[in-house]
């Protein structure tokens, strides 16, 4: 079917009024049932730390103008009244005449302009520096984000088929529990198996207690990374979120330094460092600037008449200040920044030394996780399939009941290392992707 161009810009219309609505939902308030994708997407708009990047970032952007606010004119008012008690007195052709009058007031206007000044050059250069190092801090944050919500919505994940087992197995026992107990009321067995199956009852009853709390607590965990308050309600949706099918990762990436965030905000320490070094030799160039300013001058015996009359000046002239020797301030603090850039230096050795050995480890720790998923994996198929066969033997008198829980407890402790091993690797591969800076943190 075609459509006609009404047609096509009728739907393109709706479907952005959509996509904008979708948006405004995920920015403003968590929906219920929230996937993962909608978890990463709340949480970069809301979370706390996230915020407060943010504000640093506006508060560099404010000492970046208040920095450059150098450039401009500086302009000041400064005035003064004056009574004198006794008039300074001059020797004037051998007679002592009075000088000035009792009552002064003055008010000058100051205006200077910076032509040549050191700081204001290093203020300039340094804004580029530090826009990109508040940007950086962001980044750090928003990748930080995306990685811890994703391991707590894996971790609320597997706890939630952690509780579903241990319901399955619950309910598995409650029935063995009903059978025993039968079998001894008919006197076909004593009441060690029906005792066995209340103990066993009790334990996994008290495990799914349990297990209920940590769950609590991984939720209240996810809240506060997503700068919620722990009261507030949250439920997540976990359809089509087959963890298996997230495991997989190609090992053969190689490792890019520059592709860390890390490595970025040390670029930008050096390169400001680097800056404070150029600053410091500088600050041997002379000090130029323009001025301009005019005063108004008050003067009378008589107070009440003091402003009757004034006798204004002006001037406009240049300014030159050269630093000469400052008893070798100067060629200490260059050396000084210069010591400070080769600390920089070893400091980023060591930063890709520790990546490369943080990179080592998590490779480590997910192909160790995938051996012992996969082993987990064989061991709860071959334990359900011996669970299920011993149950059979059992039902038919052929095996104990004892046999029959030593079945039941290696399938439930097969599913649970199943899961916990399927989380290790989820895990691991999310520092594997933070550790190669490959971590995806688009809003």
């Amino acid at each position: 079917m075609r459509l006609n161009f009404k047609e096509i810009v009728v739907y393109l219309s709706v479907a952005c009024t959509t996509i904008g609505i979708s948006q405004a939902q995920q920015a403003g308030s968590l929906n219920s049932n929230a996937t993962l994708d909608e978890l990463i997407n709340y949480a970069l708009s809301n979370k706390i730390e996230l915020k407060q990047a943010q504000i640093d970032k506006e508060i560099g952007e404010r000492e970046i103008a208040s920095a450059l606010s150098g450039w401009f004119p500086q302009i000041n008012a400064n005035g003064n009244y004056t009574h004198n008690i006794q008039l300074p007195t001059a020797n004037i052709n051998g007679q002592n005449i009075n000088m000035g009058q009792k009552n002064t007031a003055s008010m000058v206007f100051q205006a200077d302009q910076a032509i040549i000044n050191p700081g204001l050059f290093q203020a300039s250069k340094a804004s580029r520096f530090i826009r990109e190092q508040n940007d950086l801090n962001i980044e750090d944050t928003r990748i930080n984000t995306v990685v811890d919500v994703s391991k707590a919505y894996y971790d609320i994940l597997t706890s939630e088929e952690q509780i579903n087992i241990i319901t399955e197995n619950i309910a598995r026992l409650q029935r063995q529990y009903t059978e025993a107990n039968a079998r001894y009321e008919t006197g076909l067995v004593d009441k060690t198996d029906y005792k066995r199956a209340q103990i066993s009852l009790n334990n996994a009853n008290a495990e799914l207690k349990s297990a209920n709390e940590f769950r609590r607590y991984k939720y209240d965990y996810l809240k506060t990374l997503l700068g919620l308050n722990p009261s507030a309600p949250v439920s997540l949706s976990f359809e089509n979120q087959n963890m298996e099918s997230n495991i997989l990762l190609d090992t053969t990436e190689l490792l890019q330094y520059a592709n860390r965030v890390e490595i970025k905000q040390l670029q930008t320490l050096q390169n400001l460092q680097k800056l404070n070094t150029q600053y410091q030799k500088w600050n041997y160039l002379p000090r130029v600037g323009a001025f301009a300013n005019y005063g108004l001058n008050y003067r009378n015996n008589q107070f009440g008449d003091l402003f009757q009359d004034n006798f204004p000046n002006s001037s406009v002239g240049l300014s030159l200040s050269i630093p000469i020797f400052q008893g070798t301030k100067r060629i200490q603090e260059i050396r000084k920044s210069e010591l400070q850039e080769s600390r920089l230096d070893l400091e980023m050795e060591n930063l890709e030394n520790q990546i490369g050995a943080q990179y080592s480890a998590a490779m480590a720790s997910y192909r160790a996780n995938m051996n012992e998923w996969r082993n987990a994996k064989e061991n709860m198929d071959l334990s359900e399939e011996v669970y299920n066969t011993i149950k059979l033997q059992y039902d038919a008198g052929v095996k104990t009941y004892l046999e029959l829980m030593t079945a039941e407890t290696d399938l439930k402790t097969s599913q649970l290392n199943y899961l916990n091993a399927l989380y290790a690797v989820l895990s691991s591969k999310l520092d594997i992707q933070k550790a190669l800076g490959t971590v995806n943190i688009s809003n």
